[in-house]
């Protein structure tokens, strides 16, 4: 089953331009970023309480006991992650502390079971002068926050001096009981599948594989399944933050945590405090168009790269499409023993358009593999599957899945795919398009769980303004989605920041102008001017 693309994880173009150069020791967090059936199915996700197609309020759940918005963390040293993706594994040290919050399994019974949620901080350098906490999720779904923040913290100096920098572990992801779907040895079968079949036996290996992943999701996590959605993370936000002791919640939240902060927003609108949303994914966009976004943000960068060599768009594409019918034909040997197959190849190329930084890695792969040598592209491809050296696989992936298909309620067959998609998303990008078409078919075809709703709802009327940052040439979260979010944010909320420059995310890029944006905004409550256009 394709571990594609969904809202994303900031953390990849990062982690995949320095692993290529490693050697891609262990990938990404999220895969995005970006990761089935059972016929036994779990409760469907909606029945925690917390979907919102119903437009729910706070109010209409069970109040939270005392013992858990008044439970003391056990703040200590923190452990090495058992999995850091891109990263040695080692403890980050230094003021770093790990605890763990103790949250409803389902907000309906939240005097029920519990569940674990791992947070990770480091206090503000300034005491004297600290504001709070300030939340951050960096992607996926599936990303780690606890294994990641220390990572980022350098570009968050500023912020640090007068906030406590916080992130977690979203139910169902690394420490906060991690989703569990295949073994190793499943995992790479799965990946050695062809994603775009072109013939029945193809196809049905395909959706088959797709069937099983989900059937192992609910054999070996089916207890946690249906209260993994988006919305049951919002609400734990909102417990992080009572616990923590901050009357609102300030938070940060890149790529899929846009989506996150904007149902925080939505569920919680008097809880907002200063809230920035980076790499926005598109709230008006169900299942399909969500895919079909994305086919349009990777040809996007994939053309910006062609330009930027001095190559035509079209002249670059037909390059890439004459490389992957190749590969389809006939794969290509690699120093692993491994092959490189249409479809690794097209995620190695996926991996190298988060960040423009990675374009000499993608001109050095692209040409290796025309001279018949696979191992870069692989490379690329093991590192944006969370796949390490020794041949394990993370389960990022399986958590992203698991959240995506316990969020969105569109499901779409192959003959669907076929008869109404396809020719479609080929049009908007002959590289991406069928890949990206296809998954629509696997992503969440059988999924044990029923999804929450066709579209997230982020109506926030009545919240602090939010900070709404879009990037003209991001690649995974196309730039239109931060115009629909201000729109859906509500009349004088969404501030609309535009980067015009390439890669997933841009305050981490260093511009000055972001910075300038945001920095002042956390710090001193100075709202940007909206349509603020930085380049």
């Amino acid at each position: 089953m394709a571990n594609l693309v969904r809202a994303g994880a900031l953390a990849v173009a990062a982690l995949l331009t320095a692993g290529a150069a490693a050697g891609c020791g262990s990938g990404s967090t999220g895969s995005a970023d970006k990761p089935p059936a059972s016929p036994t199915a779990p409760a469907p996700a909606h029945q925690d309480g917390s979907g919102s197609d119903s437009d729910e309020s706070p109010g209409k759940l069970p109040a939270l006991p005392a013992a858990l918005t008044g439970q003391q963390l056990d703040w200590k040293r923190c452990p090495a992650p058992r999995k850091a993706a891109g990263s040695a594994a080692q403890a980050p040290g230094g003021r770093w502390q790990c605890a763990t919050l103790t949250a409803p399994l389902d907000y309906r019974k939240p005097d029920g079971e519990t569940i674990g949620i791992a947070l990770i901080r480091s206090k503000a350098t300034d005491d004297d002068r600290r504001i709070g906490s300030l939340l951050f999720n960096f992607g996926g779904p599936g990303g780690s926050g606890v294994a990641s923040m220390p990572g980022h913290a350098p570009g968050f100096t500023t912020l640090h001096t007068r906030y406590d920098l916080v992130s977690f572990d979203p139910r169902g992801v690394a420490e906060s009981s991690a989703v569990v779907c295949q073994d190793d040895r499943q995992s790479e079968a799965s990946f050695r599948l062809d994603f775009t079949p072109d013939t029945p036996a193809e196809e049905k290996a395909y959706l088959d594989d797709a069937a099983a992943f989900g059937a192992g999701c609910a054999e070996r996590s089916g207890k946690i399944l249906p209260y993994v959605a988006t919305s049951s993370a919002a609400r734990d936000m909102d417990l992080i933050r009572q616990v923590l002791g901050d009357k609102k919640l300030n938070y940060f939240g890149f790529s899929y945590g846009t989506e996150l902060g904007g149902t925080y927003a939505h569920l919680f609108p008097e809880n907002v405090g200063r809230m920035a949303l980076d790499a926005v994914v598109d709230p008006s966009a169900d299942i399909v168009r969500h895919s079909r976004n994305q086919a349009l943000g990777f040809q996007r960068a994939l053309e910006n790269y062609f330009k930027s060599t001095g190559t035509t768009a079209e002249a670059g594409t037909a390059r890439v499409v004459r490389l992957l019918d190749r590969l389809d034909k006939k794969p290509l040997t690699t120093g692993t023993g491994r092959p490189l197959t249409q479809s690794l190849a097209t995620t190695g190329i996926i991996a190298q358009l988060y960040s423009e930084d990675s374009w000499p890695g993608l001109t050095a792969s692209l040409r290796a593999a025309e001279n018949g040598d696979g191992s870069p592209l692989l490379k690329y491809a093991d590192g944006y599957n969370d796949r390490d050296q020794q041949g394990h696989y993370g389960t990022a992936h399986h958590a992203q899945r698991a959240i995506s298909c316990a969020d969105a309620k569109g499901r779409v067959s192959g003959d669907q795919v076929r008869s109404a998609h396809l020719t479609d998303f080929r049009k908007v990008s002959p590289v991406f398009g069928p890949y990206l078409a296809w998954d629509l078919a696997g992503w969440c075809a059988s999924w044990p769980v029923e999804g929450e709703h066709a579209t997230p709802e982020v109506a926030a009327k009545g919240a602090a303004p939010v900070l709404v940052i879009g990037g003209t040439g991001d690649s995974a979260t196309p730039y239109e989605g931060s115009l629909r979010m201000v729109d859906e944010l509500g009349e004088g909320v969404g501030v609309q920041i535009t980067y015009e420059g390439e890669g997933h995310g841009a305050y981490l890029n260093g511009n000055g102008c972001i910075t300038r944006a945001v920095d002042p905004y956390f710090l001193n409550g100075k709202i940007p001017a909206n349509n603020t256009t930085c380049s």
